[in-house]
């Protein structure tokens, strides 16, 4: 495996206060991350050392052998307590009580204040695509993060993770807690990612119409894995598909 890089970013992001009609997050609260009650409960881990070592041992990685992508499941180990895991853990549903910190396990891995998951196979090269279904979700975050990204951070609050967030039905792109608009995709019900690794890009793809909506650079530099993160509902991933013909 390659060696694992420790990028790390002290920016945080606010708990969101309200909701409005519908269960979407209003006004200032679009930046924010999902948090949970638990969040100051955090018990003290040993950090980016520690994750470097666990993730080398146990991170798969994918490579570029074959034009078929990535293919992965989600890493119970990292999933904040709020979050369950189903159908293979291959699917994500969030819970506003969840799970009481202190009956999971012990583990430097989870992250411990925002509602975040990350896959078990790694990327340090290639071209790969992958696929999330959406279901009663009005506010989530898909993208990728470096894999030993701070568990005490969220994804798109730090520059070691590139997402896209939806929220209040738009879709922004999302990096270091700032936020940009992406124009032409509707409400979703399945959508697409293409990671161009070499490349330095992530894409947001409409699946209705195998067309790219929306680039984001990217600034790898090292193994990034697939990032989530959601406030309500359930988000249900596809992996292993070839990239499709003209993307």
């Amino acid at each position: 495996m390659a060696a694992l890089t420790s990028s790390h970013c002290a920016a945080r992001s606010r708990a969101p206060r309200a909701r409005g009609a519908g269960g979407q997050m209003e006004g200032s609260q679009l930046g924010a991350c999902p948090v949970h009650p638990w969040r100051k409960m955090a018990l003290p881990f040993a950090r980016s050392l520690c994750l470097c070592r666990l993730g080398a041992k146990r991170l798969g990685v994918a490579g570029t052998e074959a034009r078929r992508g990535i293919s992965f499941k989600l890493e119970e180990k990292t999933a904040h307590s709020s979050l369950l895991l189903f159908k293979g853990d291959t699917g994500v549903k969030y819970g506003m009580v969840g799970l009481e910190p202190t009956k999971l396990a012990l583990n430097v891995e989870r992250f411990r204040e925002w509602a975040v998951v990350l896959a078990d196979t790694a990327v340090t090269s290639g071209r790969h695509y992958w696929e999330v279904t959406v279901k009663r979700s009005q506010q989530f975050r898909i993208g990728v993060a470096d894999v030993d990204m701070s568990r005490d951070s969220c994804i798109g609050v730090d520059d070691r993770s590139w997402v896209f967030t939806y929220a209040q039905r738009k879709w922004h792109t999302m990096l270091a807690n700032e936020k940009a608009p992406v124009e032409g995709m509707g409400q979703p019900e399945k959508v697409g990612l293409l990671l161009e690794y070499e490349a330095q890009k992530l894409s947001l793809v409409d699946v209705s119409r195998i067309a790219v909506v929306h680039i984001l650079q990217t600034d790898f530099r090292g193994p990034v894995v697939p990032a989530f993160a959601l406030w309500d509902g359930e988000l249900l991933t596809h992996s292993g598909l070839e990239v499709p013909e003209g993307l």
